[in-house]
């Protein structure tokens, strides 16, 4: 997380908001000699206080679920380069303007039994966002196929403990260097979702 204080959004809501749309993320694990580390889909609970997902069998971080194992999902928005022309102001520097949300909590492995309720889920969460197309189901697929799928697969939980966000949408600086920082993401579209992050330097989230 940033460190500046102009950064920070310490507003539960707005992260968990922005994680639960953006549904993908990077789950970090402490391990020796280095973190073990993988990306994927998750889900938020109806209240926001547990993520769930699943990894393969032979995933290394399955290894070590035996007892309370910490973790941290890492989940990133869009990013922007911001060069400081754009500010309309002298003695600026160049920055990198961005999105992430830092989900902590404790793993567990969850009984096989949960697996089919997991990915139903997950695919109704993603299949619903592309309407008016029929939504994908389980169902569709061969019970045989389905089961040895499953057979290679955990369902985990994660318990969160803390949310942390980052917002770095040149807050601190004055409306209207902001938005013409905003307007030349827009235009030069260096960086990753540009138009999003500008949509959010030009409203900002809160204010």
């Amino acid at each position: 997380m940033h460190p500046s204080i102009f950064f920070r959004k310490p507003d539960k809501k707005y992260n968990i908001e922005f994680a639960r749309q953006r549904g993908f993320g990077t789950l970090v694990v402490n391990s020796v000699p280095v973190p073990l580390i993988s990306h994927i889909p998750f889900l938020f609970s109806e209240d926001g206080t547990i993520l769930e997902f699943h990894l393969n069998l032979s995933n290394p971080i399955v290894k070590m679920l035996n007892g309370e194992t910490e973790a941290v999902m890492v989940v990133s928005g869009g990013d922007a380069y911001i060069s400081p022309d754009w500010y309309d102001v002298e003695n600026q520097v160049p920055t990198w303007n961005y999105v992430a949300v830092h989900v902590s909590g404790v793993l567990k492995k969850l009984p096989s039994g949960e697996l089919h309720n997991t990915l139903s889920r997950l695919s109704a969460e993603m299949e619903n966002r592309l309407l008016p197309k029929t939504p994908w189901e389980i169902d569709k697929m061969d019970e045989r196929v389905y089961e040895k799928l499953k057979r290679q697969i955990v369902p985990i939980s994660m318990q969160i403990s803390a949310i942390e966000g980052t917002w770095k949408l040149n807050q601190n600086k004055n409306e209207s260097s902001r938005k013409g920082a905003a307007k030349g993401v827009r235009e030069l579209q260096i960086g990753s979702d540009v138009n999003r992050i500008a949509d959010l330097m030009e409203d900002l989230p809160g204010e």
